[in-house]
């Protein structure tokens, strides 16, 4: 019995955190802390990782407390700690406080900038992006804020200083989120509009929305090459580096281009995957390429 009740708190907790998307976050910020670093400080990656966790899986309980009602209509979220009234809202939000507070004091371990970006996200997360979302489809580029964070996180962390090397990484995850979540946002459709949730830049899954993730796709591309330039101060591409990211970065087209053509479900169930596979990669290439060919 209690090991079942042991278990059943900690999958309430890795719901609440979202714990899968929260473990995403922390590789990209680790990534951008590797980019930045000419060696490695143990003890600075546990404080990023942790306290990293904590920030994002703040923003994942508050957000859940704030749309539990909402969870509640649709299909997807109906089961989740607080609409299935697993947990209630005092806890929930008990928790969501704690990693608040856990985060920004590990972040600020590590140097005050971090702990402020770490801290804006949250708020960016909670009190704009989530109100924004049954308001207007302009939420996704709100949300696209927060969430492009995490990658120039990890560089800040290291350095303490915000510069062009970090603002290139934001806008390398600033611009993939668009194709990455109107995707999401396409599978999940009709489950959205149950609860009133603007998401698709047009309002439907038509080819002015897909027209629309082709673009930004085609931007995120253009970005993710511009430390090639060598213009972009300590954070550098080789020749095998960048082929190496237009190669993904032409497998994330294919599959956004694909979503135009056919405009179905599946489609954007390709693309969704295939955006995971391609910040992955990418990061990965970058923080590769900087040790095998400039050292670390």
């Amino acid at each position: 019995m209690i090991a079942a009740t042991s278990m059943t708190i900690l999958d309430d907790f890795k719901a609440l955190t979202k714990m899968r998307l929260a473990l995403s976050v922390v590789f990209s910020s680790l990534a951008g802390y590797l980019l930045a670093a000419p060696q490695l400080n143990f003890n600075d990656l546990l404080l990023l990782a942790v306290g990293g966790y904590c920030m994002v899986g703040a923003s994942n309980a508050f957000n859940q407390v704030l749309e539990r009602d909402l969870d509640a209509q649709m299909e997807r979220t109906k089961n989740r700690p607080l609409p299935a009234g697993r947990v209630h809202v005092p806890r929930a939000l008990a928790l969501a406080i704690f990693l608040t507070l856990a985060g920004i004091c590990l972040l600020y371990l590590l140097n005050w900038r971090t702990a402020f970006f770490g801290s804006l996200s949250i708020f960016l997360y909670v009190a704009v992006y989530t109100p924004l979302k049954t308001r207007t489809p302009l939420a996704v580029f709100v949300g696209a804020f927060p969430g492009a964070i995490p990658f120039m996180l990890g560089w800040v962390a290291y350095t303490n200083h915000f510069g062009i090397e970090p603002g290139v990484l934001f806008m390398l995850q600033f611009f993939w989120q668009f194709p990455h979540f109107w995707a999401i946002a396409w599978m999940l459709d009709e489950d959205y509009k149950k609860a009133g949730f603007k998401m698709l830049p047009t309002g439907e899954k038509d080819r002015g929305t897909a027209f629309q993730i082709v673009v930004y796709s085609l931007w995120m591309l253009l970005i993710s090459i511009l430390p090639y330039t060598h213009y972009t101060g300590a954070l550098r591409l080789s020749d095998y580096g960048v082929v190496a990211v237009v190669l993904v970065g032409i497998v994330m087209l294919y599959f956004a281009t694909d979503l135009m053509l056919k405009k179905t479900n599946e489609a954007a169930r390709r693309l969704m995957f295939g955006s995971v596979f391609y910040i992955s990669s990418v990061q990965l290439i970058y923080v590769m390429d900087k040790f095998l060919f400039y050292g670390a």
